[in-house]
Parts: C-alpha cells; sequence; structure tokens
C-alpha cells in the first residue's frame, strides 16, 4: 500500500508529471529540467526527490549533475502503470506538445553553459 501511496502522490502534481513527460524522450540533467520548467533549483530537485522516491524515476550522478530517466524497468506495478498512464492521457495534451518543443530547444543547449548558470557559488 505504501508505494502506491507514493506513486499516488508523486503523479498528482502538474510539474511532477510534466517532469516525467519530458523524461519520455530519454535521460536529462537536472539543470536541463530546471531550464524546461522555470523554477527555482530546490523547487525541481524537491520534485525529483518525490519523483525518485516514489520509484518512479532512476537518477546516475555525474560530477556536480545529477541525471535522471523513466524508471522503465520497474519491478513495481504501481510504478509501471503509473507511467504508462500518465503517458497515454497527456501524450496529445496542448501543454505537452508545447513542451515537447521546448524540449527539443534545451536538448540542443551546450549542456556545460546551461548547467553553469545553476552553479551554486
Amino acid at each position: 500500500m505504501r508505494n502506491f501511496m507514493a506513486v499516488t502522490k508523486a503523479i498528482s502534481d502538474e510539474n511532477r508529471t510534466r517532469l516525467l513527460m519530458f523524461l519520455d524522450g530519454g535521460e536529462l540533467c537536472v539543470c536541463q529540467l530546471i531550464e524546461l520548467l522555470g523554477l527555482a533549483p530546490s523547487t525541481v530537485s524537491k520534485h525529483m526527490a518525490i519523483l525518485y522516491q516514489a520509484g518512479l524515476v532512476e537518477s546516475r550522478k555525474e560530477g556536480r549533475w545529477v541525471h535522471y530517466r523513466l524508471a522503465t524497468k520497474s519491478d513495481s506495478p504501481p510504478v509501471r502503470e503509473a507511467i504508462r498512464f500518465v503517458q497515454r492521457s497527456l501524450k496529445e495534451n496542448p501543454q505537452v506538445v508545447e513542451g515537447r518543443k521546448r524540449l527539443e530547444v534545451v536538448k540542443k543547449m551546450d549542456l556545460d553553459k546551461l548547467c553553469s548558470r545553476y552553479k551554486r557559488g
């Protein structure tokens, strides 16, 4: 029951579902996610922590930056079903379609330059 509740809590937020849709296209650096949402780094990190704790995303650290991807090989039925549900439900949503266009622009940005914007001094 705990896993199910964590998953439903994670997908109940608009920004977190948008993050899942961005990750549908593959792994992204947290800097790219910050740029896409236009939110404070700490806010995006909190959203990603909730998605991670629910098992919806996986991460890897590269230097000081974290890269996220969907947990598509999860053994958890609630996780697999939640990812499929979000993808099916929102694939034609106007915000998601617009977000995909923005994602293509962000993916073309130099990652080092983009991440340097969010470097904590």
